[in-house]
């Protein structure tokens, strides 16, 4: 009798779990994912930010926008995932995260791919978060970057185009130049304001470099087509910190951090903070691990420049494209 009763009340026990386990995962979130712009990279990481949220068993309403390159958009985003009282506003690239932190005080925001968001003023320190805000850095070693770029390609003079009113683009051309200095290279620069200059830009630098470096910029790579297309009518190399934007050809090499990770690594902030942690708990994330990375050589771009790519970086790449076809090792 006393052994029926037990067996009861565990019943009861586990009735009532399963039953508050089911109200938890049928409440609906609602979270708002902002890009920049729309190219491979940002649609990496909006996909890697939704697939963590929903393998972690939330029921998820998602608003996607894209500012089209406009912080004037980017800014009437923000206020309308303020209005609509969104659970977590995530912005992808420091305008979209900038705007969202500016208008927005008193909803989690979680940033990803800023390349420096103390620079930006979205954080004090990248050991916590500032507030509501909290998120990932796409931080890139553009020093070791250039020195590979240099010895691959041989190299005298370096092109670089940036945009000039955007946090994250300034705080990489510091790198760049520091880069260079480090490398004994004469770098050649030209600024840009928005992705239709890209075309101009690449025509005015091409004949003046031996080769151009991209670093993270959404400006220039969302119209990474026109610029490759006049490096490879001039047969002079490009060298991509952006992998994923490197795939569809016409880059010698790319080295970088996988954006779909990326993306996850920022889906996983959203995760914690649905579950209650404070943004200005979390430290900025940063993707270090060798295994969040990739490297990626173009052997057709390789052979129009006249370059030979050694052996042991052959060896080394986990994406090689010849022949137009890409393979991932």
């Amino acid at each position: 009798m006393k052994v029926t009763k037990i067996f009861a009340v565990i019943a009861a026990s586990l009735a009532l779990f399963s039953c508050a386990k089911k109200d938890q995962s049928s409440k609906t979130v609602k979270i708002g994912i902002a890009k920049i712009v729309q190219h491979p990279a940002l649609d990496a990481v909006e996909k890697g930010v939704i697939d963590v949220v929903n393998e972690n068993g939330f029921n998820a309403e998602y608003d996607l926008q894209n500012a089209n390159g406009d912080v004037n958009t980017a800014a009437q985003i923000a206020l309308k995932y303020k209005d609509e009282r969104v659970n977590v506003a995530v912005g992808i690239a420091t305008p979209v995260a900038l705007a969202l932190a500016t208008s927005i005080k008193d909803i989690p925001i979680v940033f990803g791919t800023v390349t420096d968001p103390v620079g930006a003023g979205l954080v004090s320190s990248v050991d916590r978060g500032e507030n509501n805000v909290c998120g990932m850095s796409d931080a890139i070693p553009s020093e070791k970057h250039i020195a590979l770029f240099k010895k691959i390609a041989g190299l005298k003079t370096l092109g670089y185009i940036y945009t000039s009113n955007e946090a994250n683009s300034l705080s990489a051309l510091e790198q760049v130049k520091n880069g260079c200095k480090e490398s004994g290279l004469e770098l050649v620069t030209q600024a840009i304001t928005n992705s239709s200059e890209v075309q101009a830009a690449a025509k005015a630098i091409v004949d003046r470099v031996d080769g151009i470096y991209l670093t993270t910029d959404n400006t220039v790579f969302s119209a990474l087509s026109s610029l490759v297309q006049v490096f490879g009518q001039a047969k002079k190399p490009i060298f991509s910190a952006d992998v994923t934007g490197a795939e569809a050809g016409g880059c010698l090499m790319a080295s970088g951090f996988n954006y779909y990770k990326a993306g996850r690594a920022t889906g996983e902030m959203v995760v914690q903070i649905l579950k209650g942690a404070k943004p200005a708990d979390l430290p900025v994330r940063f993707m270090t691990e060798t295994s969040d990375s990739d490297l990626l050589f173009d052997l057709d771009v390789a052979a129009a420049c006249g370059i030979t790519i050694p052996q042991n970086l052959l060896d080394s790449a986990n994406e090689i494209i010849q022949n137009g076809k890409l393979t991932k090792k």
